[in-house]
């Protein structure tokens, strides 16, 4: 039985280590907050001192941080990975970064012969929870053969998306341009109708219905309906620093990118207005430039 670890155990982090432990899997997970490590336990893993001691026993380790200058502390700082991992270990990166960063993550690994499984995700919250992840994994062939089965204990659709460090990062990247996009036209949309007189929820059932039925609109515009902008599990605050991420990366390969900059805006504005909600906050600043809300 392969012994596995996370670094990270937050919304995301706390639901891969979940279901490893359910999957059969011995779990070790490091955290800085120590109610979390405690949640660990409680669940069946192992919490550990430092990433090192999660290497120490593990043959893989989730790295699922915030960004990429937490992942290289992770994975190369004091007490960092590379310096309890045996050659030969391997470092799932789950973790949303600049697909630059994945690359220099991965040539640092190479020194120590460490492998490098370039595999963030979609889903947020409730796919992490529940093992239904979407994940983008990129890795050599053989490396990802032998980890199929730990990537199936957390996600439901796997996609091998390349043999490269930051074809991973840079898939989500583009992943994140359209589900951004769609967010923030959903929010006009639910916005226009509102100031025009029209209920939320004929809009609801009309796009729903409609060619432009998607399952992210619906529960975009279902949590605003539900005047749900807090605790839902998708925090504005991932969702910006992922469209950053995707405009840099634009930026590194001169593509222009007209309606991702206009929803990296919406979101800019709704992050300094509305720091601690959600991703539907957002149309809260829609809302009181034109004095209407989106209602039922």
């Amino acid at each position: 039985m392969k012994k596995v670890g996370v670094i990270g155990l937050g919304d995301m982090g706390s639901g891969l280590a979940r279901n490893l432990v359910k999957a059969g899997f011995e779990t070790a997970g490091f955290d800085l907050r120590e109610d979390r490590l405690a949640a660990l336990s409680e669940m069946g893993g192992r919490p550990a001192a430092s990433p090192a001691t999660v290497a120490k026993t593990s043959d893989a380790v989730f790295v699922m941080v915030l960004n990429g200058q937490q992942a290289k502390d992770v994975v190369f700082g004091a007490d960092g990975l590379v310096s309890g991992f045996k050659p030969g270990s391997t470092v799932i990166l789950t973790a949303t970064i600049k697909p630059s960063e994945a690359r220099e993550i991965a040539d640092g690994l190479k020194k120590h012969d460490i492998h490098l499984i370039d595999a963030p995700v979609s889903g947020g919250y409730p796919g992490a929870q529940a093992g239904t992840l979407t994940m983008m994994a990129a890795g050599a062939p053989e490396v990802l053969d032998v980890h199929q089965p730990i990537l199936e204990a957390v996600g439901e659709k796997i996609f091998r998306v390349g043999a490269n460090a930051g074809d991973g990062q840079t898939v989500k990247a583009c992943l994140q341009a359209l589900i951004g996009s769609i967010f923030t036209a959903t929010f006009e949309a639910a916005v226009l109708g509102a100031k025009s007189g029209i209920s939320g929820q004929v809009l609801y059932d009309v796009f729903s219905a409609s060619g432009a039925g998607n399952n992210i609109t619906r529960n975009a515009y279902g949590k605003i309906l539900d005047r749900a902008f807090v605790g839902t599990g998708s925090h504005i605050g991932t969702m910006y620093k992922d469209l950053t991420i995707t405009m840099d990366h634009a930026r590194e390969f001169g593509v222009p990118m007209f309606t991702t900059a206009a929803a990296m805006q919406l979101f800019q504005s709704g992050i300094t207005r509305f720091p601690g909600e959600d991703n539907w906050a957002v149309t809260k600043i829609l809302e009181e430039i034109v004095g209407a809300t989106v209602t039922r």
